[in-house]
């Protein structure tokens, strides 16, 4: 996959946010992009930094999801990667010369304008909020990349139909090879992504 079809994925990693991270993750492999993600390699001797900047530079598209802005019990530091990457991606598309000019940056929040009170910044900006509902990651995201990338888009009810038949197929077949439902429900990212492309790969042959 080249730049043009990249989608770098800036977004929580915990266990609470897999539930969006899923769907959102088969939209854009379902829609025939590629999701770029930290987690994608394990490599120890590649700082973190370098890792986000090498996949900023190498994706056209970024998806940022800051809903983790405010802390949550007392004495909880709020999150604060996620708003650094999106940092990361604007600047290159300002500083990062011709090329990096093309690309496109969605930002999602789980309410309206909530954001004003954390990135006040952003004000006037597009944001998409998901209301931490599955079905609306895909519905935000198919519009966007259908908008910015002009990819062939089906509805998003047939998107959810296809993460639901994935979801249900993929249990199956690692029940089958020994993994336990809750070694099924940690998945790797990187490995979820891997069968998510080859399931999608298989319904379009």
């Amino acid at each position: 996959m080249t730049f043009a079809t990249n989608v770098f994925v800036n977004c929580p990693f915990d266990s609470e946010y897999l539930p969006l991270l899923r769907p959102l993750l088969f939209t854009i492999i379902y829609l025939g992009l590629k999701p770029r993600i930290a987690l994608e390699a394990s490599d120890a001797g590649q700082a973190r930094l370098d890792k986000i900047v090498h996949l900023v530079r190498e994706s056209k598209f970024g998806i940022h999801d800051i809903s983790r802005l405010r802390a949550r019990t007392r004495g909880e530091f709020y999150r604060l990667n996620m708003p650094f990457e999106l940092g990361l991606d604007f600047g290159a598309r300002i500083f990062g010369g011709n090329e990096m000019e093309g690309k496109r940056s969605l930002i999602l929040e789980t309410e309206a304008h909530r954001f004003r009170a954390a990135l006040s910044d952003l004000s006037g900006s597009d944001i998409s909020h998901h209301r931490d509902e599955p079905y609306r990651v895909i519905v935000v995201v198919r519009e966007w990349l259908h908008n910015v990338s002009h990819v062939q888009a089906p509805g998003a009810s047939r998107i959810e139909g296809a993460f639901s038949d994935f979801m249900a197929s993929d249990f199956d077949r690692l029940t089958e090879q020994g993994f336990s439902p809750q070694e099924i429900e940690s998945l790797a990212v990187p490995e979820l992504i891997e069968n998510m492309e080859v399931w999608v790969a298989s319904q379009r042959r």
